[in-house]
């Protein structure tokens, strides 16, 4: 719902076994690659690619770390799949630790957006599925930056 109000262009990445996802307008047929996350977005392969497309689309990329067996990463991925708008190798992606889950926007000059945190200040890149409207206002604050920086 507020999904097709806002029509998001931002790129979303999942890392879970190198998965990676980009936002999409329109409904699609269920994706094996989307593991519960959200059938409505297309999924690339890696999260090189996912970068790629960020730099290549001058889209915000926004980078969820997950574990298959944390309930408290399942409990998140039902809120967020359940709204319609919405591990890897690199150093910059676990700035705070290496918890799950956890959420970090990348902007198109591969930066992390260490200005765009969830509300906790011990783990600063946690949300909760009751944090859900919290992350659709920074989705919209990376948005914004991304128009008025680049």
């Amino acid at each position: 719902m507020l999904h097709s109000t806002l029509a998001l262009p931002l790129l979303l990445i999942a890392v879970s076994s190198n998965l990676a996802m980009a936002i999409k307008k329109e409904k699609r047929a269920p994706q094996t690659l989307s593991r519960g996350w959200g059938d409505e977005i297309t999924w690339v392969q890696t999260y090189e690619e996912g970068l790629y497309q960020a730099k290549k689309s001058n889209k915000p990329l926004m980078v969820i770390h997950h574990l298959e067996d944390c309930q408290y990463c399942q409990a998140l991925k039902k809120a967020f799949a359940e709204n319609e708008e919405h591990e890897t190798t690199d150093k910059n992606l676990s700035p705070d630790g290496q918890y799950v889950p956890r959420i970090m926007f990348i902007d198109p000059s591969l930066t992390v957006r260490a200005d765009i945190t969830g509300r906790y200040s011990n783990r600063l890149y946690a949300y909760e599925p009751q944090d859900i409207p919290f992350l659709i206002e920074n989705m919209k604050k990376a948005l914004r930056l991304i128009q008025t920086e680049l």
